[in-house]
């Protein structure tokens, strides 16, 4: 199915646990995580399909023990297992008891699957769960020919779990982390014409397969946006449904987090357009850096660890256009008016697109590194960032060192993606300034990166397209 395009490599991962199941007779045990949305359940459940074997697929719930472990003896009862019979009408104490006993019946010829999807629902409710998954798992499970799958959106929760010190440490036979798809495979699933369009997709729809899928092949994006922005589309409740599982208990944090999205990204701003200060702000602000990983906090590079001031900016593209465009007019696509907010875009998209590419670009650039185009005397720039002051009056958007608190710097570059002009000798002048205001940077390489390439006056190093840009994310 076009939807799995680009996730072929993970799916076969998991069959090799399978296959290892089968020689050995013995349990394996996947972990996976990954952002919401990004497709785990639909990719387990494709596998569980394809593998042709007895499986149950356990949701966990947001519940107390007793009711989680009968929702659980539900899931069996309705399944493919041998055990099923033996769980209609019967009731559990225990997860190792009820584990166990759902594995009853598996032989190396004709393994079962067990999964337990959104596993952190059952930490949050029982203290005690992880502990007892591990006893389950030492005392019986691991013996037994079973693939065990668990899966998690709360990243940093299923990381912990499996913590050096945690119960559950060093028991994953295989540990996967699902990440949205590339640039390439949202190209190849919606379409584009080019590599272009490609990026314009992405900043739309982000890695989410659902969304992607959504894409009618040949839909230019604003025949996507016309067709999508109703209330009840996917490209518009998806966003909903992250932040109300998200943001449940911090409401503090999602006006924070729509603040950034309004595209605020110093802290004095999104204290004044969130209405939230001091601690609260702080707080907020860390946990959606650290915990729900939907920020990223960033410094200029290059620049002495005292004098740092951040920046926050949305780390998914999806997420960063609906926050930008559509979750501030709900009221007007709910009653029937997303054209209005259609035009919006169209009118607004060339100066946003030009500022929400450039993460885009900046981790392409990194992953082409090390280039030789770009080598110094001493070796080559390793990592990627972008330098500014505090008044804004030198903003330099790519800066490449030797590290992340960089001793030498190899290049500095700026990136243009206008419409139709191409990086003029302006621009170009501009950069040959800006290097010199960029600490170490005297001699650094030149880089400009354009949508419409270069005049013929611009002399850089090194000059990257959107192929180029594409090309990298592969």
């Amino acid at each position: 199915m076009s939807v799995f395009l680009g996730r072929d490599h993970v799916l076969g991962r998991i069959d090799a646990q399978l296959d290892e199941v089968r020689s050995s007779g013995e349990g394996r045990f996947v972990w996976l995580r990954g952002r919401r949305r990004v497709g785990k359940s639909r990719l387990v459940q494709e596998f569980c399909d394809r593998s042709g074997l007895p499986y149950c697929f356990y949701q966990a719930v947001q519940r107390p023990r007793p009711e989680a472990l009968a929702e659980f003896g539900e899931g069996v009862a309705e399944s493919a297992l041998d055990a099923a019979g033996t769980f209609a009408g019967a009731a559990f104490n225990s997860w190792p008891a009820a584990l166990k006993a759902a594995c009853t019946g598996a032989t190396r010829d004709r393994p079962m699957i067990l999964v337990i999807d959104e596993l952190p629902y059952l930490t949050e409710h029982d203290d005690g769960f992880a502990s007892e998954l591990q006893k389950a798992w030492d005392r019986g499970v691991e013996r037994l020919p079973v693939l065990l799958i668990c899966v998690g959106s709360d990243v940093r929760m299923m990381e912990e779990l499996v913590k050096e010190r945690s119960p559950l440490h060093g028991r994953p036979t295989l540990e996967l982390a699902l990440r949205p798809l590339s640039v390439p495979a949202v190209a190849r699933i919606t379409g584009a014409r080019d590599s272009s369009d490609a990026l314009d997709r992405y900043l739309i729809v982000g890695g989410f397969p659902l969304l992607a899928a959504g894409w009618r092949k040949g839909a230019s994006p604003e025949e996507f946006l016309r067709s999508a922005l109703v209330d009840d589309h996917a490209f518009v409740t998806t966003a909903l449904r992250i932040m109300a599982s998200e943001f449940e208990k911090s409401l503090m944090a999602r006006r924070v987090l729509e603040a950034i999205g309004h595209g605020e990204t110093a802290r004095g701003r999104i204290e004044s357009r969130a209405g939230v200060k001091g601690n609260t702000l702080d707080d907020a602000l860390k946990a959606l850096v650290e915990t729900k990983l939907m920020v990223e906090r960033s410094t200029p590079y290059a620049v002495g660890a005292g004098r740092k001031f951040s920046r926050y900016t949305i780390l998914d593209p999806y997420l960063r256009f609906w926050l930008r465009f559509v979750g501030p007019h709900m009221a007007e696509i709910s009653r029937g008016r997303g054209d209005i907010t259609v035009d919006r875009i169209l009118r607004d998209w060339n100066t946003y697109r030009g500022r929400a590419v450039e993460p885009v670009i900046r981790g392409a650039l990194e992953r082409l590194l090390p280039d030789p185009r770009l080598a110094t005397a001493t070796g080559g720039a390793a990592f990627v960032g972008s330098y500014w002051t505090r008044d804004h009056r030198t903003e330099v958007d790519l800066v490449g060192g030797d590290a992340p608190q960089p001793t030498e710097i190899g290049f500095v570059g700026s990136i243009k993606w206008h419409a139709d002009e191409p990086f003029n000798e302006s621009e170009y002048r501009a950069l040959l300034e800006h290097r010199t205001k960029v600490p170490g940077a005297a001699g650094a390489r030149l880089v400009v990166v354009s949508r419409t390439g270069a005049a013929d006056g611009v002399k850089a190093d090194l000059l990257l397209g959107a192929d180029e840009i594409v090309a990298a994310w592969e």
